[in-house]
């Protein structure tokens, strides 16, 4: 004897999933969605976790007056303002009377953040931001021990920092594999939101790769993250860490849906190096770069938009000696495919300096490979621009059928850009106007051929088809560029 369950039965009918007229026909469908007894349980996996989830709160010491009014931490002066709560009352002593009153340095509530435990022995792990300029830092576990941490090393750049408190046998988190991370994935934070600790959020992984940064491809989550969740670890249902939230999108200061983390294996590849040397060295090659766009791409002849547009490259540096020019595109970084412009900086960042390595670039139509040593990140340093001289424009008959009208490159405008030639614009109409070029560019290249004088420029420019858009690589204020000129009809 059959037995139906008619409430599911009834349910997959609402919902579409039932379409026969017979009853018989009704036997063997299945209806997933009424297979769905409930939505996920945390609770075990929070229960797993939390021990290894820290609170942070950091002190800065200030010169500070006697105060009269109350005094608080801004988060929590949020967090009463949000809720409607009275503003708890809490007066300073006044100071003896016939004494003056000195200024005197104290330490004074500067932030509070999260954290979680990566080894037993006591380093802990947190965002760079929530410990940036504080004069001490207090972790508190989650069974109330309380202690004074040493900041081991903090990264701007990737916003990971690595802590240190005098305590062992800690409850190690469990670090899960990014790489195995799904979109629409359930993904859980715990942390300290407006001070609040052991709070926990869930929802679902939004997207990876998110690219919000110069050294690191964020995964977005619509997980609420609030001021103090910073720094603390995201869950998956495994109950490992996948990553650090570190940002919020807002436009209100609280969630809106949408957070970033920073990528566990990233993080650990941080804190590798914070713990050993306190720092982190990464590499540069000396360039400024910009995404190919697909009209790039098809002009040139590159086909798949791309690798990595060389906007301009510094006098001296790793590249300029290689031979990097401006408007080439990298392609290849070590025979490794370079899919987005923000993928070089990654691949450059994490080699060590002094490391020989390979740059495959598309210039003019071919490719070409190049030599390349890695150098370590400088500080900005001003670069100082040669003074130029006038040169008289002369006409050209190509030129001004679009628009242009153009002038031979002075020596010293060529040592400035560090260049061969190039032609100057000396004023622009029509075709060029509309393409947005501008009376002081300098073209280098007339799609794959190479301008280094009004002659060459002009005999490329008679060479073209007219009926179509023209590429032109225009050098703007020391950065490289295709505009694309449509001739008039």
């Amino acid at each position: 004897m059959i037995r139906f369950n008619w409430k599911r039965l009834y349910a997959c009918a609402l919902s579409g999933a039932l379409m026969a007229t017979s009853f018989t026909a009704l036997v063997p469908v299945s209806c997933a969605w009424a297979q769905v007894s409930t939505l996920p349980d945390f609770a075990d996996l929070v229960e797993q976790v939390s021990p290894s989830v820290v609170n942070i709160r950091t002190l800065e010491k200030v010169n500070a007056q006697p105060m009269q009014g109350p005094q608080m931490d801004e988060d929590m002066l949020e967090f009463f303002r949000r809720f409607g709560m009275p503003m708890p009352n809490t007066p300073r002593q006044a100071p003896p009377r016939n004494h003056p009153q000195q200024p005197r340095s104290e330490e004074q509530p500067r932030g509070v953040g999260s954290g979680f435990v990566l080894s037993a022995d006591g380093f802990i792990m947190t965002n760079a931001h929530v410990v940036d300029g504080a004069d001490e830092v207090l972790v508190t576990l989650t069974d109330n021990r309380e202690f004074k941490a040493k900041i081991i090393g903090a990264d701007k750049r990737s916003d990971v920092a690595v802590l240190k408190i005098d305590a062992t046998g800690l409850p190690a988190v469990k670090v899960g594999d990014v790489s195995r991370l799904r979109v629409g994935e359930w993904v859980v934070a715990i942390g300290s939101p407006f001070g609040l600790e052991n709070t926990v959020t869930a929802g679902i992984v939004s997207a990876k790769q998110r690219d919000t940064g110069e050294y690191l491809p964020f995964i977005q989550t619509d997980v609420a993250i609030n001021p103090g969740n910073s720094g603390g670890p995201l869950i998956n249902m495994r109950g490992e860490v996948v990553g650090i939230n570190s940002q919020i999108y807002s436009r209100s200061g609280g969630s809106m849906g949408i957070s970033f983390s920073i990528p566990m294996d990233e993080a650990l590849r941080v804190s590798e190096q914070l713990r050993a040397t306190g720092k982190v060295t990464r590499g540069r090659i000396g360039v400024q770069i910009d995404r190919v766009t697909k009209e790039v791409a098809e002009s040139i002849g590159l086909g798949k938009a791309q690798g990595a547009l060389v906007r301009a490259v510094e006098e001296g540096a790793p590249a300029d000696k290689a031979g990097v020019e401006a408007g080439d595109i990298i392609v290849k970084f070590d025979g490794k495919a370079v899919e987005k412009s923000s993928d070089l900086p990654r691949m450059v960042g994490a080699v060590k300096p002094g490391t020989k390595s390979t740059l495959t670039v598309f210039r003019r139509g071919a490719t070409k490979e190049l030599t390349v040593v890695i150098v370590e990140i400088p500080s900005d340093k001003p670069v100082a621009k040669a003074p130029d001289k006038p040169v008289k424009p002369k006409g050209s008959a190509a030129a001004q059928a679009l628009g242009l009208v153009v002038g031979e490159l002075s020596d010293a405008k060529k040592a400035e850009l560090r260049i061969k030639g190039g032609v100057t614009v000396e004023s622009v109409a029509d075709a060029a106007a509309r393409a947005g070029l501008r009376e002081g560019d300098v073209i280098t290249q007339v799609g794959n051929t190479a301008t280094p004088d009004l002659k060459t420029f002009e005999s490329a420019l008679v060479k073209l088809d007219k009926a179509k858009s023209v590429a032109l690589l225009v050098y703007r204020d020391d950065m490289a560029q295709f505009v694309f000129v449509k001739p008039s009809r």
